[in-house]
C-alpha cells in the first residue's frame, strides 16, 4: 500500500472539479441571499464585480463547503468523495491530476486515497478546519473580509442556523501582518456586498483591534457580529512556568495588571495541557457564541516541520493551535479558516487545503507581475550594487505607473551594513548616474537612523503625489516578510545571505504584486548563493522551480494585445422584452395543497452512522428531525406569516387555511414538522390561486456595436494558445478575405473547432462578412442575449461565437459547441433564447457540433440541403 502523498494528487483539485462540473445544480440549492451575494461578485453575471478569479473561486468553495457540505470536516468530505456517496453519489469515476489532467480511477488511486484518508482522520481537529492557499498578491485579506461579511449577512437572516458565524476572531502571526489586517476595517463593503446589504452590516458590525498588549477586549457577553482582530500573542494561551504563590500575586510588580490584561508577548510553545494559562481577552472570547476563527498567514500554525507533525504522534504543538483548541472547548467554534500563501510546507501538501491558487498560475495568468531573475557570483558588494542600480535605472528610470515611479528594495542583513556600507555606496552610484540622492529612503527599524518623516514616506510609497511616492531606492532591514505591500516595487536586491533562508523567498515576492491592468515585469537581483536558496525555498513552499516562474511547460498560453479596427461594425437586431402584470383574481374555491401524497423526505434531517471504521459494515441512516430547531405555528401565527408574505388580509389568509381541502390540522402538522413547506408549497399555491401573472412579449430594434473602443490603454488583453490565434496580417489570408472580417486585429479562439469554423466561413464565396464575437463580453461589445439559466435560476448573458452576413443578404448567429455539451440544459436554454431573438430579427441561429466542423465542410452541407429542398418544392 502507498505510504506517502502523491505530488500529482490533491483533494482540493477534486473538490473544485466536482463543484465546477455541477455548479448550476449546486447553486440552485443555496439560500436566495447567497445566490444574490454570489451573483454580485461573479464577473460572468456582474462585469463590474470587484473580486478577481482566484478570490471568487475561493469564495465559491467557501460557500460550497458551508451550504452544500454543511461545514463537514475535510476528512469526511474526502471519504464521501472517494466512496462516491452522500453528496458525492453522482461524482464521476475520474480524478484530476496535477496540471488539470483527468485520469480514470484505478487501483493506485484507490490505495493512495486510503492512505490519505487515514492521515487526514488521524490528525483532524474537533472542529472543521479549512485552508485557503492564495499566493501573495492575490488579496487574501479582501477574501477574508468577503467571507466574514457573507457569514454575518446569512447569520443575520437565519439566526438559528448553526452553520453560520455570528462572531469572527482574526489572528495575525506578527505585528506587521496585524497592521495589514486593518484593511478589513477600512475596506469598502460595497465592493463585495450589494449596497442594500452593506448598510445592514455597517449598522451591526463592531470592530475590536487589539494592537497593544494592554488592550482590553470590550465585547458584550453573548453578543453578535463582533470582529476581533489581534496579533496571536494578544490572545494566545501561554506556557506557565510555575504556580504563583499568594504572596507573589499580591506583591509582584505588575502581576495584578498582568492577570487582567495578559502578560508580555511571548510565542513559546506549549508543552502540555497542565502548563497553560489564559488572559482576559481569552475569557471574553469564550463568551461569544458561534465563533469563526480566521488565521492569516496560516503556515505559522503548522510549525517549521510539518513532516514530523504529520507523522509523529508526539509532535510539538504550536501555542496558537492550542489556544484555538481551548476556545473550542469553551465556546462554539463554527470552523477555523486558515489563509496562507502556499498549500505546501517543506514540499508537503497541507492535508486540509480546500482551495489553492499557486504562484506559478498567478504569474502565468497575469495576476502578478512577471519576474526576471539575475544572479551574481564572485562579485564584491559594490560591484553587485552598481550593476543592480544601473540595470534598474536603465529599465525603469523615468517611467510612471498609476502615478507612481518604480522602486527598488535593497535588503541589508544588519542595521550597520545598511547605514555604513550600503547607503554610501548607493549614494555614490546615483551621483555617477546623475540621479538625486533624495530618491533614497532608509528604513531599518532604528529611530536614530530612520526618523518619523522616513516612516511617513515609507507608508506613502504607493500614495501618488506624496513625497514618499517619489522615493525609488529603498534600503531596508527586515521588511521583506509578510504584511508589507508595495505595488510600485519593481526590483529587489539581496546580496548577502540572511539568517533566515525563507526571508529570501519572502523578500523576492514583495515585488510581484500587480500594478496596472497590463502584466508588467519586475527584476530580482540575487547573489548566486541566494539564487540557490530561492530555488530550494520555491521547491519547499510552492513545489516549483525558478524556471516555473518565467515559463509554463504545461500551459502554453500567451497574452495578446487586441486592438479595435475601424470603422465600428454595426448590426441591427431585435431586443425582446417581457412585461409581467400581476392581476388579482380573488379567492373563489378551496385550495388543495396535496400534502398527504407529497414526499417531504428532502426536508428530513438524517444522521449517517458506521459502526467501526475498520469494519466492513454498511453505513446506517437515522432520522434526527427531533434535533431541528423549528417554529411552532398556530392557526393565527400561520395566517399572519402568510399575510405578511403575500400582503393580503390575515382574515383572508386564516380563511384559506381553514377551508383548504387538506384540512387545517394537516397543514399545521406539516408546516410545524418541516417549516420549509410554508415557503415551498403553501405560499406559492395560495399566490397562484388568488393572483394571475400575465406576460406580454414586446420587441424593439437595436443598433448594436460589435466591438467598442477600450476605455483605457488603446487595446484589450487576452490569453490564448498561439496555435489558436489569427491576425489580420496573417499571410494565409487573401486581402479580399481580410476585408470580410477582423473588426479586431487579433482573434483568440478557445478551440480548434472555433478556428476551423472561422476559416470555413472566411474562405467561402457564400459569406460576405463574418466576425468572431465570442471572445468579447458586455463591457467590450453589445452583442449579447439574455437567457434564463435553469440551473442557477437566474437571468444571464450569452455571447454567440460568430455573426455572419451571407452573400444572399441573410444573416447568421453561430455557436460552436463540444459534442457532449449539445444536449446540456444550459446550452439548450441559450439556444432557445437566441432562436427566439433571431426569429424576431429575421436572423438564422445555427449551432454546430465540434466534430461536425472538423470532419466536413459545413457550408457545403447547408447548401446541399437547401438545393434538395428547392428541388423537392419544384417537383411538387
Amino acid at each position: 500500500m502507498a505510504s506517502e502523498y502523491d505530488e500529482h494528487f490533491a483533494f482540493y483539485e477534486q473538490l473544485l472539479y466536482y463543484y465546477t462540473s455541477n455548479r448550476g445544480k449546486i447553486r440552485s440549492r443555496y439560500n436566495d441571499l447567497t445566490r444574490k451575494f454570489l451573483t454580485y461578485n461573479d464577473r460572468d453575471e456582474n462585469p463590474s464585480a470587484f473580486l478577481r478569479l482566484p478570490q471568487f473561486e475561493a469564495l465559491e468553495m467557501y460557500i460550497f463547503i458551508k451550504e452544500f457540505m454543511n461545514n463537514a470536516q475535510v476528512y469526511e468530505m474526502f471519504n464521501d468523495w472517494r466512496n462516491r456517496r452522500d453528496r458525492f453519489a453522482n461524482a464521476s469515476y475520474y480524478s484530476v491530476r496535477k496540471g488539470g489532467q483527468i485520469t480514470l480511477w484505478d487501483d493506485n488511486t484507490e490505495k493512495l486515497t486510503d492512505t490519505l484518508f487515514k492521515q487526514m482522520k488521524k490528525y483532524r481537529e474537533t472542529y472543521p478546519n479549512y485552508i485557503y492557499a492564495l499566493t501573495m498578491g492575490l488579496g487574501k485579506t479582501v477574501l477574508m473580509a468577503a467571507c466574514i461579511f457573507y457569514e454575518f449577512l446569512l447569520a443575520k437572516k437565519y439566526t438559528r442556523d448553526k452553520r453560520f458565524c455570528h462572531n469572527a476572531l482574526v489572528f495575525a502571526p506578527d505585528k506587521t501582518v496585524l497592521q495589514s489586517l486593518r484593511e478589513i476595517i477600512t475596506f469598502d463593503k460595497t465592493k463585495v456586498v450589494p449596497p442594500e446589504y452593506a448598510r445592514v452590516l455597517d449598522s451591526n458590525i463592531k470592530f475590536h483591534f487589539l494592537e497593544e498588549s494592554g488592550t482590553t477586549l470590550h465585547t458584550l457577553d453573548d453578543s453578535d457580529f463582533n470582529i476581533v482582530i489581534s496579533n496571536t500573542q494578544k490572545i494566545i494561551v501561554k506556557k506557565k512556568r510555575k504556580e504563583d504563590k499568594p504572596a507573589d500575586v499580591l506583591f509582584k510588580q505588575g502581576s495584578l495588571l498582568s492577570a487582567v490584561y495578559g502578560g508580555k508577548d511571548n510565542d513559546d510553545d506549549v508543552r502540555d495541557d497542565s502548563s497553560l494559562m489564559d488572559n482576559q481577552r481569552f475569557k471574553k472570547l469564550c463568551r461569544l457564541n458561534q465563533l469563526g476563527v480566521y488565521v492569516d498567514e496560516a503556515h505559522h500554525l503548522f510549525g517549521a516541520d510539518l513532516e514530523k507533525q504529520i507523522r509523529s504522534s508526539g509532535a510539538k504543538k504550536t501555542s496558537l493551535r492550542d489556544t484555538i483548541n481551548l476556545l473550542a472547548e469553551s465556546t462554539s467554534i463554527v470552523a477555523c479558516y486558515n489563509y496562507t500563501g502556499t498549500p505546501y510546507v517543506n514540499r508537503q501538501l497541507l492535508p486540509e487545503v480546500v482551495y489553492a491558487y499557486g504562484l506559478r498560475e498567478s504569474i502565468w495568468k497575469g495576476f502578478l507581475k512577471d519576474a526576471d531573475l539575475k544572479a551574481f557570483e564572485n562579485v564584491k558588494s559594490e560591484e553587485f550594487l552598481r550593476a543592480v542600480v544601473k540595470t534598474f535605472w536603465e529599465r525603469y528610470g523615468g517611467k510612471v505607473y498609476e502615478g507612481l515611479p518604480p522602486k527598488l528594495a535593497i535588503f541589508a542583513t544588519t542595521i550597520a551594513e545598511a547605514n555604513d556600507e550600503v547607503r554610501p555606496m548607493v549614494e555614490r552610484i546615483l551621483a555617477d548616474l546623475g540621479v538625486p540622492v533624495s530618491k533614497i529612503l532608509v528604513n531599518v527599524g532604528d529611530d536614530k537612523i530612520t526618523k518619523n518623516e522616513d516612516i511617513r514616506n515609507f507608508n506613502d510609497l504607493d500614495v501618488p503625489g506624496t513625497q514618499g511616492s517619489e522615493k525609488q531606492f529603498l534600503i531596508l532591514v527586515g521588511k521583506g516578510r509578510e504584511g508589507w505591500n508595495c505595488r510600485s516595487l519593481f526590483g529587489v536586491a539581496l546580496f548577502r545571505s540572511p539568517q533566515s533562508r525563507i526571508f529570501v523567498l519572502q523578500a523576492t515576492m514583495r515585488c510581484l504584486r500587480k500594478i496596472t491592468d497590463e502584466q508588467l515585469s519586475a527584476t530580482v537581483f540575487l547573489s548566486k548563493e541566494n539564487y540557490d536558496i530561492l530555488d530550494d525555498e520555491l521547491n519547499k513552499n510552492f513545489n516549483m522551480d525558478i524556471k516555473d516562474m518565467t515559463k509554463s511547460s504545461a500551459d502554453k498560453s500567451q497574452r495578446y494585445k487586441v486592438r479595435v479596427l475601424p470603422p465600428p461594425r454595426l448590426i441591427k437586431l431585435k431586443r425582446i422584452k417581457r412585461e409581467y402584470t400581476l392581476m388579482e383574481k380573488g379567492y373563489t374555491a378551496p385550495i388543495d395543497f396535496a400534502l398527504e401524497g407529497t414526499d417531504f423526505s428532502k426536508y428530513a434531517a438524517v444522521m449517517y452512522e458506521k459502526d467501526g471504521i475498520s469494519h466492513d459494515m454498511s453505513v446506517k441512516e437515522k432520522n434526527i428531525d427531533d434535533l431541528k430547531e423549528r417554529i411552532r405555528y398556530s392557526v393565527f401565527s400561520l395566517a399572519g406569516e402568510i399575510s405578511r408574505y403575500l400582503n393580503i388580509s390575515p382574515i383572508l389568509a386564516a380563511r384559506i387555511v381553514r377551508e383548504c381541502k387538506d384540512g387545517e390540522e394537516t397543514v399545521l402538522t406539516a408546516v410545524n414538522k418541516y417549516n420549509e413547506i410554508l415557503d415551498d408549497v403553501i405560499i406559492p399555491l395560495i399566490f397562484h390561486a388568488i393572483f394571475e401573472v400575465v406576460s406580454r412579449v414586446k420587441s424593439e430594434d437595436r443598433d448594436l456595436v460589435l466591438l467598442k473602443e477600450p476605455k483605457e490603454g488603446g487595446y484589450y488583453e487576452f490569453s490564448g494558445k498561439p496555435e489558436l490565434v489569427v491576425t489580420n496580417n496573417d499571410p494565409q489570408f487573401k486581402p479580399a478575405e481580410v476585408a470580410k472580417s477582423f473588426h479586431a486585429d487579433t482573434y483568440v479562439f478557445d478551440s480548434k473547432p472555433e478556428k476551423e469554423c472561422f476559416f470555413q466561413y472566411i474562405t467561402s464565396d457564400e459569406v460576405r462578412k463574418v466576425y468572431f464575437t465570442g471572445m468579447f463580453t458586455s463591457n467590450q461589445g453589445d452583442l449579447s442575449i439574455q437567457y434564463y439559466d435553469p440551473e442557477s435560476r437566474r437571468i444571464r448573458l450569452y455571447y454567440p461565437d460568430f455573426f455572419a452576413e451571407m452573400s444572399d443578404g441573410s444573416y447568421q448567429l453561430i455557436e460552436v459547441k463540444r459534442d457532449d455539451k449539445i444536449d446540456d440544459a444550459v446550452v439548450k436554454a441559450k439556444a432557445d433564447a437566441a432562436t427566439e431573438m433571431a426569429i424576431q430579427s429575421g436572423v438564422e441561429y445555427k449551432m454546430y457540433a465540434g466534430s461536425l466542423i472538423m470532419k466536413s465542410h459545413i457550408l457545403e452541407r447547408v447548401s446541399s440541403a437547401v438545393q434538395q429542398q428547392n428541388l423537392f418544392n419544384s417537383e411538387e
